[in-house]
């Protein structure tokens, strides 16, 4: 069967590389029509996995209570925030931003009410009767303390030093793609409890493709209102000395989608531009640059392309892909292309189309190796729990597969219309590929060193392993120059945090309202015919409020207020002590209940939906962490509140929920150290089984694992040592290390056994390889290293630390397989026992 596979590829590329060529075109231009729906996804649901049960809890919270869409832009004041151009600055931002018609409302410290600068201000008066600093006779004195110390507006319109304030601007809702949402998510929950009918699961289909497209066209509203708000904001920065910030989650998700653009752009044009550099520095000559950038082009169009057929969206992690695919493209055609000039050399009759496919049969074998390796490192993805790093592992998966075709069809179809070369040079880098001659001496000359230095680099790494940690700020992902540092630093660090926390407190159903408040007086009878004329809906609003209710909300929230890692706090409990600073006692269930029901409908959702649920007899109280808080540690701040919640408030497990981005996010931290074990231990476990296969002997398959494993081992230990956390890009590293640079390890294990005939010597058969195939893996990894440096163009912090510790564990291995592996080899002669 596979002569027979060889002979058809053979009389396809060789015989007749026209009709391979013209199928290939025709593939790629239909496979370009996909490249119109490519798309980008840096939303809420590219980076947490449906199956995750507080994904479930998390959106049934956005769908039950009133949750508003809304952006922060805050002011770091040169002079008194209360001043006149102060307020004139917030006024006039105020007014500019309401124009824009994607924007639904717009709260600054010039409209919040201002409850005690009226000092004869009474309970009745507190829905209607306020003043604000739009208007005349202002007690500015009066609004400066209200401002800088009441519950409402303290760490959420001002800071407690009245240096920064912040501007709310609430985004009109996109109605259409809640209600989508909504509907999805229910139907989503249904089917991970496996109870999704056939009716259902059609709906479910059909819902899930409206759902992108209501998405879409939501993203891109949003988009639109941000350019303006920035517009505005940047028109007012020219005309103040005072500093204007922008933040939030819209602004966010808005900024990484532009950034993974501008890293797609960057990374494929920088890893093409250097590809080019390189290629002609090591060959020089036009053909060995031409045709790996053909092979290179058409494997990343086709990928790119592919994608947006299937409607596979790109994600921050995965926006490195093509880099990747680039990058590991040209190492096989360097491999090929190295091969090919040997041959030449060596058999200077043979014809071009006998060159080419003595070429192509002598690499077949091991850069199918290398490539199921490779892939199998980028499968290992596939075993942690978090979903961009899941996706991107099948995204490259496939692309290998992509590379692998594009190698053995494209690049031998081109090459053998060429015509044969004369060039007899070894390359431009000749004085750089002296280093593997060097290296070979070293390894004969100096073996205990070796050893010594392979122990040494091994404590070191396993001490530093015990030494990693996952704990680290979202604000330090982002470039300090960057819109969203910039933003989210100043509103954690002086408007009450950043990071969402919720605890969603659920009450028994208890007696009603009338006989838990009366029935001790024996007046319970008195209220009968109220509470029959209530019904249910007076069980669940009109009486809702009682005693224990505001006792437990109010030690939740005095008890959240403590914690140093917890910033701006709000619940219930806070309109309530507004309310008796101005009654100057406590307030009764009564008076709420009746408050309740009086509330104009704009200010009961403003200080009453976001925090209770009547139907579910629920109490809300939500917070956000200080992200740059130093010492936090999310899964122990948790673990404490979870646990005195019940010890210290007197809550049962069932009475409460946590649940926020912070829960989200701690997810994805604490699997990272389980992923990190799932992903190494998997590309082992299936290297070594695949070199098993090609060798035939588990010794080698051990000798050409240990130098990768040594350089994995190293650059995490490294991050240990130099205190960088583990993220969802660092988790990769040693996975794909190990997965790449061990097709260093196969290329010279597949040549070292096969020139064994001809030099029986192991030390002068490693001399041999170290001055022929060596130079093959000194060119592809000094492509590999300079293609991961690329990386470093990104904005985003994980991106560029994955690129530059993937170059230095590549460099390592390249260092291990040239010195220690051999080395190995030269004492164990594996070959012997595989023979």
């Amino acid at each position: 069967m596979r002569s027979i596979l060889y002979r058809i590829y053979q009389k396809t590329v060789f015989e007749n590389p026209f009709f391979c060529l013209i199928f290939l075109l025709v593939f790629g231009v239909y496979i370009q029509t996909g490249l119109k729906n490519f798309k980008l996804d840096a939303s809420i649901d590219a980076l947490i996995l449906e199956s995750d049960p507080d994904l479930s809890l998390f959106r049934d919270l956005i769908s039950e209570y009133e949750t508003k869409e809304f952006i922060f832009v805050a002011i770091e004041h040169n002079e008194d925030f209360l001043s006149l151009n102060s307020r004139n600055l917030a006024t006039n931002l105020v007014e500019d931003i309401r124009k824009i018609s994607g924007v639904s409302d717009v709260v600054s410290v010039m409209d919040v009410p201002l409850v005690f600068n009226d000092p004869n201000m009474t309970l009745a008066g507190l829905a209607s009767n306020f003043k604000t600093l739009r208007m005349e006779n202002i007690n500015l004195e009066r609004a400066r303390d209200e401002l800088t110390s009441s519950p409402f507006y303290k760490d959420l319109v001002v800071n407690g030093k009245g240096t920064v304030s912040s501007i709310a601007v609430y985004l009109t809702p996109h109605l259409e793609f809640f209600k989508t949402r909504d509907k999805r998510n229910k139907l989503l929950n249904l089917k991970q409890l496996g109870k999704l009918d056939l009716n259902q699961n059609e709906e479910f289909k059909s819902i899930n493709r409206n759902y992108d497209i209501a998405k879409a066209e939501a993203i891109k509203i949003t988009r639109e209102t941000l350019a303006q708000v920035r517009d505005v904001i940047d028109k007012y920065q020219s005309q103040t000395s005072s500093k204007l910030y922008i933040g939030g989650l819209p602004l966010i998700v808005d900024d990484v989608t532009k950034y993974i653009k501008g890293d797609l752009v960057n990374f494929g044009g920088g890893v093409l531009f250097f590809l080019i550099l390189m290629l002609s520095l090591i060959f020089r000559e036009v053909r060995w640059v031409i045709l790996p950038l053909a092979s290179c082009i058409y494997a990343g169009v086709t990928m790119l392309g592919f994608l947006g057929l299937i409607g596979w969206k790109v994600t921050v992690i995965s926006s490195n892909f093509i880099a990747l695919m680039l990058i590991i493209t040209m190492s096989m055609n360097v491999h090929l292309i190295v091969r090919y000039r040997e041959l030449n050399n060596q058999l200077p009759d043979h014809t071009q189309k006998d060159l080419v496919s003595l070429t192509v049969q002598k690499m077949a074998r091991p850069c199918i190796y290398t490539a199921i390796t490779t892939i199998i490192a980028f499968l290992s993805l596939l075993m942690a729990d978090i979903k961009p790093v899941i996706d991107f592992g099948l995204m490259m998966t496939l692309g290998l597969t992509v590379v692998y075709a594009t190698t053995f069809l494209l690049f031998p179809s081109l090459l053998v219309l060429t015509k044969k070369t004369t060039s007899k040079s070894s390359g431009g880098l000749g004085s750089f590929v002296k280093l593997t001659t060097i290296l070979g001496i070293f390894t004969e000359k100096k073996p205990k060193t070796i050893f010594i230095l392979a122990f040494i680099l091994l404590i070191f790494g396993i001490s530093g392993i015990n030494r990693l940690q996952v704990e680290n700020s979202f604000v330090s992902y982002f470039d300090k120059e960057t819109d969203i540092y910039e933003g989210l630093s100043l509103i954690d660090s002086e408007l009450g945090g950043t990071t969402p926390f919720d605890i969603v407190l659920s009450f028994k159903n208890e007696d009603n309202f009338f006989d838990n408040e009366f029935k001790e007086e024996g007046l319970a009878d008195l209220f009968d015919d109220l509470n029959d004329d209530c019904g249910t809906s007076c069980s669940k609003e009109e009486t809702w409020f009682t005693q224990k209710k505001i006792e437990t909300i109010a030690a939740v929230h005095s008890y959240l207020e403590e914690q140093k890692e917890i910033g701006k706090v709000m619940s219930l409990e806070s309109t309530i002590r507004v309310a008796e600073k101005v009654k100057g006692e406590p307030l009764e269930p009564f008076e709420m209940n009746i408050a309740n029901q009086r509330l104009p409908a704009l200010v009961k959702s403003q200080i009453i939906d976001p925090y209770v649920s009547f139907p579910r007899n629920q109490a809300r109280i939500t917070t956000r962490i200080i992200d740059t808080y130093e010492g936090l540690e999310r899964k122990e701040l948790l673990t404490r509140i979870e646990k005195e919640l019940q010890t210290k408030i007197g809550l049962d497990k069932e009475e409460f929920e946590v649940s926020g981005l912070l829960v989200l996010y701690n997810n994805v931290l604490q699997s990272l150290f389980t992923s990190q074990i799932l992903t190494l231990g998997f590309v082992m476990a299936g290297i070594l089984f695949t070199m098993m296969i090609l060798f035939k002997s588990i010794t080698v398959a051990f000798i050409g694992l240990i130098p990768n494993i040594l350089a994995a081992a190293t650059i995490l230990g490294f991050m240990g040592w130099m205190n960088i956390p583990l993220d969802i890009m660092t988790i990769t590293i040693a996975a794909i290390t190990v997965g790449i640079a061990v097709d260093n390890c196969i290329h010279y294990l597949y040549r070292f056994r096969a020139e064994l005939p001809n030099n029986i010597d192991p030390i002068k058969n490693m001399h041999y390889c170290h001055n022929n195939i060596a130079h093959a893996l000194f060119y592809t990894t000094v492509t590999i290293v300079f293609g991961f440096s690329i990386l470093t163009l990104s904005n985003f912090i994980p991106t560029i630390l994955f690129g530059i510790l993937t170059a230095l564990a590549m460099i390592l291995a390249l260092l291990g397989a040239l010195t220690l592996m051999p080395l190995l080899i030269i004492k164990m002669k594996p070959f012997k026992k595989a023979t």
